[in-house]
């Protein structure tokens, strides 16, 4: 009787020992019982923190999905206290301009690269909290469509859209080889900058008057001289090349860089030096 005892007594504490397992198991099992609903769920909450700022400069009469976030973001500093709309109107300018000067930029009320930039840093923890527009909606999705539908050939209207200068098809694409080939692994910042030390060369009377002459100059990129100017460039060498064609100079309208650790030249260390961005010292 006393064996017959202890064996029941085992037995409920195994069973009171196993109860939270199984629980746990039965729990997990509805988890996957239903993936449709949990792939929903993290389909949501990635695109929910997906910033969605593209390279095109916002002003008043600008609508759509990168209009929403500016007022989520400027929304979530404190700086707009109108309705997230997807319309870039007056109130949204007074709240870009409040937070331009607050920052230390130029209070225009536009919001360029350099604005988006120092936004989007200020405002890393910014989620959407309300519905996205119809306008913002229809406009998001216009988008993808056209992207779907053009393919490569998206990548050169997006390169062509601020180009002001009337630069060709080819010296937009060499001009992202460019970029990737001599700075690939610098900040974003830097690599805007080379592209304007490019565009700045351009524009000068002492050098060609094409990105292509530019950078085929003799001896005047490494990339060129060692064939890391036919790489494939990635999107962000493309839209490097995209901002400073919009008018971001980070270099501060320098005709030349260098990498002081792999510098052979003389001469280049006597150029008046601007400022250092990564790696490279941007110099006049």
């Amino acid at each position: 009787m006393r064996k017959h005892n202890q064996w029941i007594f085992a037995l409920l504490t195994l069973a009171l020992a196993a109860a939270p397992f199984a629980g746990l198991f039965f729990k997990d099992q509805g988890v996957y019982a239903n993936p449709q609903q949990a792939a929903s769920v993290m389909t949501v909450s990635e695109e929910e923190v997906l910033p969605a700022f593209g390279t095109t400069p916002l002003k008043v009469g600008s609508s759509g999905q990168d209009v929403y976030e500016l007022q989520g973001r400027l929304k979530h500093l404190g700086y707009y206290a109108g309705k997230i709309d997807s319309q870039f109107g007056t109130k949204t300018k007074n709240a870009v301009t409040w937070f331009q000067w607050k920052f230390g930029i130029k209070a225009d009320g536009v919001v360029g690269a350099k604005t988006k930039l120092k936004l989007y840093n200020a405002t890393k923890a910014w989620k959407p909290t309300e519905p996205s527009t119809t306008t913002a909606k229809k406009n998001a999705a216009n988008s993808n469509t056209a992207a779907a539908d053009s393919g490569k050939k998206n990548t050169t209207a997006e390169l062509s859209s601020g180009n002001t200068m009337g630069l060709s098809e080819n010296d937009l694409k060499i001009m992202a080889n460019a970029v990737y080939g001599e700075s690939r692994g610098e900040p974003f910042e830097g690599q805007v900058a080379v592209a304007a030390v490019i565009l700045n060369r351009v524009k000068s009377p002492s050098f060609p008057n094409t990105p292509s002459g530019v950078i085929f100059q003799p001896g005047a990129f490494t990339a060129v001289a060692d064939g890391q100017i036919y790489l494939e460039p990635n999107e962000q060498a493309r839209k490097a090349v995209q901002q400073a064609l919009n008018g971001w100079d980070p270099s501060g309208g320098c005709l030349y860089y260098f990498n002081p650790k792999t510098a052979t030249s003389k001469w280049i260390w006597s150029r008046p030096q601007v400022k250092t961005i990564g790696e490279h010292i941007f110099c006049m």
